[in-house]
């Protein structure tokens, strides 16, 4: 069974991007190509249960294991040596990504404190989106008893096709994003 974003995705959105927008074939319509989810433990140098519980809170949020990443550089001022592990990160393709942003855009975001809307700057010269959220627990999946530490991640939303920023902004609205007016 494909996931309900998908089937929404073929059967309404492309439609209408393509009426919109005045695309004439239909791999010009902008489309959500995948989803990247980072966390960064920088705790993780002084205690490593630090990273082994982000990455169990990613796994649990992601549906999938997220891959560690280690530092390029040494920076003295974050005591952070070269090769050291600070970071997880997991792409969410497919079906896995459409599950993921449905449940961010229903679930997740109503549930930030004080929320009134995500900003529609937010969006890089390529048409990308990213969203920082600043606490984990806003995602269901996540014990609320088990947290050690309040942690933020970075939310990609990498669009292929776009031309122009206004056509992924239509793309996510069109998905039901809640941007701020």
């Amino acid at each position: 069974m494909a996931a309900r974003l998908k089937e929404r995705y073929q059967t309404e959105i492309v439609p209408a991007l393509r009426e919109k927008f005045g695309y004439k074939n239909i791999m010009q319509v902008p489309i959500l190509e995948k989803i990247v989810i980072n966390m960064g433990v920088g705790d993780a140098t002084q205690d490593a249960r630090m990273l082994d519980a982000a990455v169990e809170e990613l796994t649990r949020v992601a549906g999938q294991r997220p891959a560690i990443r280690l530092a390029k550089k040494s920076v003295a001022g974050f005591k952070v040596r070269e090769g050291n592990k600070i970071a997880c990160m997991v792409t969410l393709r497919g079906e896995r990504m459409y599950e993921f942003l449905d449940r961010l855009i229903n679930v997740a975001i109503p549930r930030i404190r004080d929320f009134r809307g995500i900003s529609p700057k937010s969006f890089d010269q390529h048409g990308n989106f990213t969203i920082g959220i600043r606490d984990q627990s806003i995602f269901p999946e996540v014990d609320q008893n088990n947290i050690i530490r309040t942690r933020g991640m970075n939310v990609t939303l990498v669009i292929d096709r776009t031309h122009e920023t206004e056509s992924s902004r239509e793309l996510l609205r069109q998905f039901g994003m809640p941007f701020r007016n």
